[in-house]
């Protein structure tokens, strides 16, 4: 289907962007990946359509204790990046190189990713497991959004309509954390029927995310004083007709299990691991 007639322009400088987004009825294109196919199926009519893409909103920095993603880095570039070669941080390019196919790895962004809010998607439960901050900006400012308060329910983040997800920032895990991310993919879709962050650190704590299975949408945290089978049965599992509840509430704790063996052995290589 061809998408309706819409306005586009492409933006400079990030003040112009943000500029163009107060315009009632506006959306940003990074991507292009989720944005072109909602369009394509008329289930998104934006009047004007704002290319973000040529925007210095690309690549990753560690300084001062965060790791700091530009919201325009694509999936490929986090799937390859040196500075996620730590154990500890391992979940974020294990998730991206497994996203979609290598046209959506090398066009789609992590920014364009998390705010288009899909409750099957990966990454939402990395950022949360990983205790995430998101940056969000509009020409009123900006303003830091932890990833535990950033998804708002399938197709809904807290970008609001005149601003721009420019940022995430990971804190560093301690020395001698494992992180992993585990899927069981929908083998048409490649969209996760069911899939699970972890972060073990060394003091035995961890923080599980889920992402594929919420009858409430979105990627969720699981207690990290429960165990986790329990956490599951107990979290309200979706079901489909590809995927019935009780299938899927399996799936769910296989993933979590593979992601938690995964961490934990990272993260005895990350005692050794050097910044």
């Amino acid at each position: 289907m061809i998408p309706a007639s819409t306005r586009y322009v492409r933006a400079a400088s990030l003040e112009e962007a943000l500029e163009a987004l107060a315009e009632d009825d506006a959306t940003a294109l990074a991507g292009g990946q989720s944005l072109v196919s909602v369009m394509k199926l008329r289930l998104a009519r934006p009047s004007l359509v704002v290319d973000i893409g040529r925007l210095d909103l690309a690549g990753l920095d560690v300084r001062e204790g965060e790791l700091r993603i530009g919201a325009l880095t694509t999936w490929a570039d986090i799937a390859r990046a040196a500075e996620l070669r730590r154990p500890a941080l391992a979940a974020l390019a294990e998730c991206a190189a497994g996203i979609g196919d290598l046209q959506i790895r090398n066009r789609g962004t992590i920014g364009g990713g998390l705010a288009h809010a899909d409750p099957a998607s990966d990454m939402p439960a990395v950022v949360l497991a990983l205790g995430a901050r998101l940056v969000v900006r509009s020409t009123d400012g900006e303003r830091v959004v932890d990833a535990s308060e950033f998804f708002l329910g399938p197709f809904r983040s807290s970008v609001g309509e005149q601003e721009l997800l420019t940022e995430v920032v990971v804190p560093l895990p301690p020395p001698g954390s494992g992180s992993a991310y585990a899927a069981v993919d929908h083998p048409a879709s490649g969209f996760a029927l069911a899939g699970a962050a972890a972060l073990v650190r060394p003091d035995g704590s961890r923080s599980l995310a889920l992402t594929g299975v919420g009858v409430r949408g979105n990627a969720f945290l699981l207690p990290d004083d429960e165990d986790p089978e329990a956490a599951i049965a107990s979290a309200g599992i979706y079901g489909d007709r590809v995927a019935p509840a009780p299938y899927r509430q399996h799936l769910a704790v296989v993933v979590v299990q593979r992601a938690l063996d995964r961490a934990r052995s990272r993260a005895e290589e990350d005692v050794t691991w050097q910044a």
